[in-house]
This record gives C-alpha cells, sequence and structure tokens, in this order.
C-alpha cells in the first residue's frame, strides 16, 4: 500500500459531499509532497475542501502574534523584559511584576477571558473588541498564581500582546502582520479576521454536528484577536514553513527563530514545554514544533520535525475532527523508518488486562479531587468499562489487576493505582519527558437535605455579572443570563461541578464558603484556566 493511499484512508469518514472535512499538507524540505483537501468547505453549495481553502486556525494564530512583538523588540520599540503596566497602564499593578515575556510564556498567571466571559454570560456570538475584554481582564483582582512559577495556558496573555502592538506601533495586530510578516513572505490568502462581517473569498465555513447525522454552521462573530482569528490556507503556511529554515523578516536572519525556539524555563529553573505560542516535544525521538487551534468549528494543528525539515499540516472544519491525532498519524506514515523509539503504546501491543466484573468496576467510581491542583477527575461505567472524565478527555481505562488501570484510546498516556481502602488514587501521566505524579481523594456526596443551603442569586465584582443557583427534582441547576440551566453534580461537602462545553474548557468547580454560623455566603469558582473567583451571596432564595 503506498504512503498516500495510507493517508487517504485516514479520512475515509469525511470524504465525501454531504460532510465537513480537511484540507492537509506534507512538507519534505520545503516543498509540499502531498496536499489534498476532504470533505466540503461549504455544504450549501456544494463547494469542496481545495490547498487554497481558508480556514480560521484559532490558537495557531498565538505564533503569529509573538512573531510580532519580537520583532517590535528587536526595532527596539520595546523590551521582552518590561512590564505589562508600561504598554497597558489599565492592568492593575498585583504583588509580582507581570512582563511581557511571561505573557509569551504562558506564565502570567492572568484567568483566561474565555472563562471569565462564560462566567459573566458574555455570549461569544456577540461582537466584543479587543477594549471590552481588555477591560474584563483589568478588572480581575487576582491572579491563578504568582507570574513565572507556573506554566498555564492563557489566551488573556495573547489578547494583550495584540494590544501592545497596537499602542507600540500605532498599527492594529492585522496591519502590523501584513506589513511585517505576509507581506514579506507572500503570504497573499492570510490576515487576521478583525472584522466579522468581511467577506473572505474562498473560506470554508466552520461546522459542528447535528442529532440525526447532518450539520449546523459554527462560526465566530467577534472582532477580537491575537489568541486566535488567523484566516489561512495550507499553501500560506507552507511560506511559513520554508521561512522557519530561510528567515528573511526583518533582515535578523536564523538568529530570530532560535530566539522564538530556545526552551524557557520558570523562576525555580523548571524547563517549559514551549513559549512565543510554540511547543516543542518529541516523537518517536525526534523533535517536534508544534501548535493546536481549536475554536467554534475549526480545528489545526501544524507539526514540525526540524531535524527532518519535515512537516503536517491539518486544517479542519467540523468540531468533531481532532487534527492533532491525525497529523501524528501522517506523520507516523512518512516517518516510520526515521523514528529511533518505537512510538506504538505498549498499552495498545503488549498490555495484559484483565477482565474485571461490572461490579469490581463500580466501587471505584465517583470524583477524585487534588485539593493543591483543584484537579477533579470523574469515573463512570460506560458499555461495562471505567471510563474517565478529565479536563475536556473522556477515554477508557484497562485494568491491569484489580487495583492498577493504564488509559486506552487517548494520546496521552495515564496510570492510575487505587489505595487498598479504595480512597484515593495515585496517578501517572507521561509527558513525554517526564513522568508526573499525583495523588488525589475520592469524594463523597453531599446529603440531599442540605441543597438548599446554596440556594440564591450570587454576585461577582469583577465580572459584574450574577447568575441564580436553583433546586429542581433533587438536583441543582445554574442559571445564568441567556443560557440553559447545568446541572451542578456533587462532588463532596460544599464541592460540586458542572460540565459547560466552551474553549476547551468541560468542568467548572463550585467551592462554597460558609462563614462561622455554618451559613453559605459566597463560592469561589474556578476551572482549568481560572482559579478561585469568588461570587458574594447577595439573595437567599424564597
Amino acid at each position: 500500500m503506498s504512503l498516500i493511499t495510507k493517508v487517504d484512508e485516514l479520512f475515509i469518514q469525511w470524504d465525501k459531499p454531504n460532510s465537513p472535512g480537511c484540507a492537509i499538507a506534507v512538507i519534505q524540505s520545503r516543498e509540499i509532497i502531498y496536499q489534498r483537501g476532504y470533505g466540503m468547505a461549504n455544504l450549501e453549495y456544494n463547494i469542496p475542501i481545495s490547498p487554497n481553502s481558508v480556514f480560521d486556525i484559532a490558537s495557531n494564530s498565538k505564533q503569529f502574534t509573538a512573531i510580532c512583538i519580537v520583532l517590535l523588540a528587536r526595532q527596539n520599540f520595546l523590551n521582552l523584559d518590561d512590564e505589562l503596566q508600561k504598554y497597558i497602564p489599565e492592568i492593575p499593578q498585583y504583588s509580582q511584576s507581570i512582563t511581557i515575556r511571561y505573557l509569551l510564556d504562558h506564565t502570567s498567571g492572568l484567568r483566561d477571558y474565555l472563562a471569565l466571559m462564560s462566567f459573566a454570560g458574555m455570549v461569544f456570538e456577540n461582537k466584543y473588541s479587543n477594549e471590552e475584554i481588555i477591560a474584563l481582564i483589568a478588572r480581575q483582582k487576582s491572579l491563578n498564581f504568582e507570574p513565572g512559577t507556573e506554566q498555564l495556558y492563557s489566551n488573556s496573555g495573547y489578547i494583550l500582546l495584540a494590544e501592545i502592538v497596537r499602542r507600540v506601533s500605532g498599527k492594529s495586530l492585522r496591519v502590523f502582520a501584513q506589513e511585517n510578516i505576509f507581506a514579506p513572505l507572500g503570504m497573499k490568502n492570510t490576515h487576521f479576521h478583525d472584522n466579522f462581517k468581511e467577506i473572505v473569498k474562498n473560506r470554508a465555513n466552520g461546522y459542528a454536528p447535528k442529532d440525526g447525522g447532518s450539520f449546523q454552521i459554527d462560526m465566530s462573530f467577534h472582532d477580537f484577536c491575537g489568541d486566535g482569528q488567523l484566516y489561512t490556507t495550507i499553501e500560506d503556511l507552507l511560506l511559513w514553513d520554508r521561512n522557519f529554515y530561510h528567515n528573511i523578516l526583518g533582515g535578523y536572519g536564523q538568529d530570530l527563530i532560535e530566539e522564538v525556539t530556545t526552551p524557557r524555563k520558570l523562576n525555580n529553573g523548571e524547563v517549559i514545554s514551549g513559549s512565543f505560542g510554540l511547543q516543542i516535544g518529541n516523537r518517536g525521538g525526534l523533535k517536534t514544533i508544534r501548535h493546536g487551534g481549536a475554536w467554534t468549528g475549526y480545528r489545526s494543528d501544524f507539526i514540525r520535525f526540524p531535524d527532518r525539515q519535515f512537516s503536517v499540516i491539518c486544517l479542519a472544519n467540523l468540531n468533531t475532527i481532532d487534527p492533532t491525532k491525525l497529523a501524528f498519524k501522517i506523520a507516523d506514515i512518512y516517518l516510520e523508518n526515521d523514528y529511533i523509539i518505537d512510538i506504538v503504546k505498549p498499552i495498545s501491543r503488549s498490555i495484559n488486562s484483565i477482565n474485571l466484573p461490572v461490579v469490581e468496576l463500580q466501587i471505584k467510581t465517583g470524583f477524585y479531587y487534588n485539593s493543591t491542583t483543584g484537579s477533579i477527575w470523574e469515573l463512570e461505567i460506560e458499555d461495562e468499562k471505567l471510563m474517565a472524565n478529565l479536563a475536556g478527555m473522556h477515554f477508557p481505562f484497562v485494568p491491569i489487576d484489580t487495583k492498577h488501570f493504564q488509559s486506552a484510546d487517548n494520546e496521552i498516556d495515564y496510570d492510575i493505582e487505587f489505595s487498598e481502602d479504595l480512597t484515593q488514587i495515585i496517578v501517572k501521566v507521561d509527558i513525554g519527558n517526564a513522568i508526573k505524579i499525583s495523588t488525589l481523594e475520592k469524594m463523597l456526596d453531599s446529603p440531599k437535605e442540605l441543597l438548599t443551603d446554596y440556594l440564591g442569586t450570587y454576585y461577582s465584582t469583577e465580572l459584574e455579572s450574577e447568575f441564580k443557583i436553583i433546586l429542581a427534582s433533587s438536583i441543582l441547576y445554574l442559571k445564568s443570563k441567556g443560557c440553559s440551566p447545568s446541572h451542578l453534580k456533587v462532588v463532596g461537602q460544599d464541592l460540586f461541578l458542572t460540565y459547560l462545553t466552551y474553549a476547551n474548557i468541560n468542568a467548572d468547580k463550585f467551592e462554597f464558603v460558609r462563614d462561622r454560623d455554618g451559613q453559605v455566603v459566597g463560592l469561589y469558582r474556578c476551572n482549568d484556566r481560572v482559579r478561585r473567583l469568588y461570587f458574594r451571596r447577595c439573595i437567599n432564595a424564597g
């Protein structure tokens, strides 16, 4: 079977006239050796995806925003170690300084504005300007953590970087990037899309599935950009890939590329996974430089193997497609003989799993919580398998013995071991260059008769918004402006969880606060990108 046939087989389910799909490019030594579109760019007019279809590449946009900042630094308009407030003084002064470099590294500690918008009931389809988003960020009184001590993905940093470009250069991010990146490289079909009403030729519409197997349009209708909103094609991204090996931007040569691909460190010296809108890793023992993107109906990934001058680009217009997994599978097909380490997961080829009766699995279900990191795992039974819900992922575990399980059918390798009394799980995760270990405690459900303690209206001064918690059929629901009620699942005493799908975050935690008399007076709402945002209970339910 030819390499091309193997690649095409990966996309069979979308390669038809009634489905959205992908545009892919395989690049070797700065030339496209295979490119193709699968599925449709526009279902209404039967327009197929082609190599010149224009996609929103979502967070893949960040690397372009980062290069704009680096170019400004090299032109001596700013310094990467300058304080953020030097350019955006409305951002409050926190106990520790936030530098431009921290924004680039995702180490600023700033709360993610997309999660804040969701908390505030700001509908993503509305038109918001960068200025309105910055005002939301500026109202935050505290950070997720001290700057430089952790790396936590934050779209807020890149919205602020776009604003720094505007204030320093006097030009919008769109204009500055056009003049300094896209025009010099000949990327004629690429732009930051800062006007959602603008017509874009050859645009692939974004889609989401509907019940019954059909699709509906799922696209952005806002103007803010910097963290996303770059529109481009795989043919233009070839030009961007070529520049990686022979940089012409600003006349700085390869020194510019080396700067944005040199691994960065936290304050304590720990090396982080990436910066400048790029993530550095490895596959099969080969170095990779990549980034993904996911927003509305668009998905993307651009994976580069610099030591082999090999890249894979996958741009999709359906929100259920996983371009990262597909792009890596394409790379595996072409680089199978180049890999130094076997990339086939041990779990899929040599795992000595056992069969456990459902009753044995059932006693292991429930919520497990790490109070230090705030991480919550939900283990449940589905099709007689132990399944995990974790930070947007839903995947099965295979039993090795009665206490030991390993993940299956998941891009990330997890290993969990239950304590003898089943009150704890020890989680080991393979992050590519190290194993991280954490312990989570099993939570016990709160008595249902206490649910009335939590009813009422909760208000945040930092968001200038409120929501209600109501009770129906012995279940608590979150009700906010313009949204359908969301089920609050009991995790433990005064701790609840709701699944809300937005911006790759699908779980919000609610930690209720009581006064000395045991009365609920407020709560902390948090998720993977916002920690301990306080809401005051201001109206008791009648």
